[in-house]
């Protein structure tokens, strides 16, 4: 029963997998860097009593889900733009949590460097393929 399963899967094509950008990487790996970072603000507000405990535990998982979620989009432009929006709102927390503001501000400069360097890394990249004739 099992031998038609290993042929099925031996014969099967698999796609491959689309080329990930330097920018389109890093960009990724800033949000979830966010998404997990979210995990302590959380506990602060809750422990703070900041926010009603639904709603500290509430914001902080959407918020770990959705700049997880957004990880996945970094391989188009609206996917970026999402991402600035998202440093935005998490520069938007320090008005719940003062110690946000700095938080916020250490990773808006990583997304800004991961941005900036993503994209000097393709571009130079895309020069070296274009000069060995790989496209």
């Amino acid at each position: 029963m099992t031998e038609p399963n290993r042929a099925s899967r031996a014969t099967r094509q698999r796609k491959p997998r689309r080329e990930r950008g330097a920018r389109e990487s890093l960009l990724s790996i800033t949000l979830v860097l966010e998404a997990i970072m979210f995990f302590f603000p959380m506990l602060v507000v809750f422990g703070k009593g900041t926010l009603p405990p639904a709603v500290a535990f509430g914001g902080g998982i959407g918020s770990m889900i959705v700049l997880a979620l957004a990880a996945r989009l970094t391989g188009n432009r609206a996917g970026v733009g999402f991402g600035w929006l998202l440093q935005a709102a998490i520069l938007a927390t320090g008005f719940i949590e003062p110690f946000m503001f700095a938080v916020a501000v250490v990773f808006l400069a990583l997304w800004v460097f991961c941005f900036v360097k993503g994209g000097q890394l393709d571009r130079q990249n895309a020069a070296r393929r274009a000069a060995l004739g790989e496209d």
